[in-house]
């Protein structure tokens, strides 16, 4: 067994992003491209000897690979434990659970969450600290500051470990452990939902279809939800994580879930339907004749969580991104509690979390959590809305309608315009930022604008400032747009245009007849086509 340190050359591409480092697969697959970004990683742990480092990912093309490099750099930079799930697979919000179980200093998670996966699709590696979340920003900026200065990287000379047998091997100083995936999520799944409750829905005939989209969550949910839960076998469909997801896009929306979406949507619908991506960090909720948008799903769950054991003393608080619609926070306004309006991307969730101000969570790209991690987690959310159904025994659809007769109704859609040259996009955006004073009182498509600005985030627990997250439109008739770049795509930029309407009292409307005309404000005011080309959206969510 060898130690060696190997000469290598930068590369000036490896910023982090919101959720890591991703690029496509050949470029991960230069020589030395991952080395030199898993050593600059542990560059900035400079408290790392001896410590516990997770390592897992979500099974995608180059995850094995990549899991073997970071455990011969992890052991040559003197971790003293290394916890490794079987198969080199850990879901996302499982790598967060480990790390907080375990207390580890933080852990390598390979994925590229929700995008295609497969020899030309996308890879991606993230560092999440010992509090189990994403890096904030001064630890990826510092993880980019060392790459891009790195001239060596350490690293053991030895064979592949098995990674398909539950065991310990000792590399060096280092002690090599891996476990399985599956057990410790499922332990802590155990002590926030009523298992039992959900045992009895599903004795007494409740149906329900998983679809794991061939990725991570598929072993997760299989052995949840039909071995301790007891859903009829078959229950869990594409449950095998494959590398190409099985060439489908692991993205759990009505366009990429469709077979799903119109299995409930058909004659036999079953009682319930769920998705989750490629990670495990997102979901989506379908019930019978009715999509739930993810934003009306975390105001349902947080008007409910007091069903479940882990939540019966009632919430601290709750947080929504941004482009999330305002359901929550009348749910919030309900329970005298909190609302908070954050940035997209988990980190900034995290302190909130961390401080105890918040119990719930979420994002309207899918993502819903809890004060159990510190990533959103699609398993735990359809086992919490079991859970309500259980505790209710309403359907699934009955329960969505009686919360908007309480609530009212945010009718909600997102238009993805991807893979449109950055320089356009960055156009769009900067030419509505030089028109926000002019536009309040001006009127588009019959919507008059009430206000307009670019969200300025200031942290309530440690004041830290984020600028520029996204132009917000607000109309007197109770309606909103949101501009945004996202920063997860690989190739291009994507705009993301979110818009929704709040109606108090007609609920069954066509969502698309109601935001019909915000739509057409939307394309006006930040002229769509004129900036990219595009006539229309390439997906709608």
């Amino acid at each position: 067994m060898a130690l060696k340190t190997v000469p290598t050359t930068a590369f000036p591409d490896q910023k982090p992003g919101t959720s890591g480092l991703r690029k496509k697969v050949p470029v991960f697959r230069q020589p030395n491209y991952v080395e030199n970004f898993v050593q600059a990683t542990f560059d900035t742990l400079p408290d790392r000897a001896g410590q516990t480092l997770v390592i897992g990912g979500d099974g995608r093309f180059l995850n094995r690979e990549v899991v073997q490099v970071a455990i011969k750099i992890a052991a040559a930079n003197g971790f003293g434990r290394l916890l490794v799930g079987r198969g080199g697979l850990l879901s996302t919000p499982a790598a967060s659970c480990v790390i907080r179980k375990y207390g580890a200093i933080g852990g390598i998670v390979l994925s590229a969450s929700h995008n295609p996966g497969g020899p030309d699709g996308d890879f991606g590696i993230k560092f999440n600290a010992k509090n189990g979340g994403p890096a904030p920003e001064s630890v990826t900026a510092a993880i980019f500051e060392r790459a891009k200065g790195i001239t060596q990287y350490r690293i053991l000379d030895v064979p592949d470990l098995d990674l398909d047998r539950i065991g310990e091997t000792t590399l060096g100083d280092t002690v090599v452990a891996v476990i399985d995936p599956v057990a410790d999520y499922a332990a802590l799944m155990a002590e926030l939902i009523d298992f039992d409750a959900i045992r009895r829905l599903f004795a007494g005939g409740f149906r329900m279809r998983f679809d794991a989209m061939s990725a991570v969550t598929g072993p997760y949910a299989k052995a949840i939800l039909e071995g301790e839960l007891g859903a009829a076998p078959g229950t869990v469909v594409n449950a095998e994580p494959k590398e190409d997801f099985g060439g489908h896009h692991p993205d759990p929306n009505p366009v990429h879930a469709k077979e799903l979406f119109d299995l409930l949507h058909g004659p036999d619908a079953p009682d319930f339907g769920a998705a989750s991506d490629g990670d495990g960090d997102r979901n989506m909720i379908v019930a019978p004749h009715l999509f739930v948008t993810p934003s009306d799903s975390l105001a349902i769950l947080a008007a409910h969580a007091q069903r479940a054991p882990g939540y019966a003393a009632g919430l601290a608080g709750l947080a929504r991104s941004m482009p999330t619609s305002r359901a929550a926070d009348r749910v919030a306004k309900k329970l005298g509690i909190q609302a908070y309006e954050t940035p997209t991307g988990w980190k900034f969730f995290g302190n909130l979390l961390d401080a105890g101000l918040i119990t719930l969570c979420g994002e309207e790209s899918a993502g819903t959590g809890s004060n159990h991690v510190r990533e959103k987690d699609g398993l735990w959310a359809v086992l919490l809305w079991l859970n309500i159904l259980a505790a209710t025994g309403e359907r699934a659809d009955a329960l969505v309608r009686a919360h908007w007769a309480e609530f009212g109704r945010d009718y909600y859609t997102r238009h993805d315009y991807e893979e449109v040259e950055s320089a356009a996009t960055e156009a769009l955006m900067q030419s509505l930022r030089d028109r926000l004073a002019d536009l309040p009182g001006q009127a588009f498509a019959g919507l008059t604008v009430a206000s307009a600005d670019d969200f300025r985030y200031v942290d309530p627990v440690d004041g830290s400032v984020t600028e520029r997250q996204g132009i917000r439109i607000a109309f007197a008739e109770d309606a909103r747009v949101v501009y945004r770049l996202s920063g997860t795509g690989t190739q291009g930029a994507t705009l993301r245009v979110y818009l929704e309407r709040y109606d108090r009292d007609r609920h069954d409307r066509d969502p698309a007849e109601v935001l019909s005309p915000v739509v057409a404000a939307a394309r006006a005011i930040a002229d769509i086509a004129g900036h990219t080309g595009r006539a229309e959206p390439s997906v709608v969510t």
